[in-house]
């Protein structure tokens, strides 16, 4: 008995071509720019600061007020709480740690700041992980700031004062932005080594 139905179409068998490989189907994002931004809004945000705490809060509450380290001037003003802004001069690193009171440890710490933030201005280039590239943009950005006050100051305008809660030093921001990147790093580091 013959068919009239047209006989059913051939079934192509041909291999569909392989899908790319995972690495090759989403390039890694570089976070060169990411860090490079922070670093910069960190510094104008500190430089901010520091100018106006040195040109209006502290002149305006204490009398008399140098805004050099060259003539000293202690004063605190009482903001809310635990909190104060006490004017610290600082010839050490963050924090105070290390002082030196003779001329070539300040530019000593310049240069080392200056050194700090090329080596991680040329890593932040090959950052692929975000959170890393926030980290070194944070600790990039507070390490230009404190050579800019060397620079231009002689020493390091500190004034960010918790003291009351038993915490030894007075700050700026960006020791702030050094400590969190720091941090930041770390956290980065445990994420790496956890990651399967």
């Amino acid at each position: 008995m013959s068919s009239d139905a047209p006989e059913a179409a051939e079934v192509s068998h041909t291999p569909e071509p392989e899908a790319p490989a995972a690495a090759a189907a989403a390039p890694a994002t570089l976070q060169g720019p990411k860090a490079f931004t922070i670093a910069l809004a960190v510094l104008v945000f500190d430089q901010v600061i520091k100018f106006w705490m040195l040109g209006s809060v502290f002149p305006n509450a204490c009398q008399p007020f140098s805004p050099t380290p060259a003539m000293y001037t202690p004063c605190t003003v009482p903001v809310a709480g635990p909190f104060n802004l006490s004017m610290v001069w600082n010839q050490g690193v963050s924090f105070g740690l290390f002082r030196g009171e003779q001329e070539w440890v300040r530019w000593a710490l310049a240069a080392f700041s200056l050194g700090v933030a090329i080596a991680l201005g040329v890593w932040a280039r090959r950052i692929e992980r975000p959170l890393l590239g926030a980290a070194v943009g944070l600790v990039m950005g507070g390490a230009v700031g404190n050579l800019v006050d060397r620079v231009r100051l002689g020493a390091v305008a500190d004034f960010l004062d918790f003291q009351s809660l038993h915490f030894p030093w007075v700050f700026n921001i960006a020791d702030s932005a050094i400590t969190i990147g720091v941090v930041l790093l770390l956290l980065d580091s445990v994420r790496r080594d956890v990651r399967p």
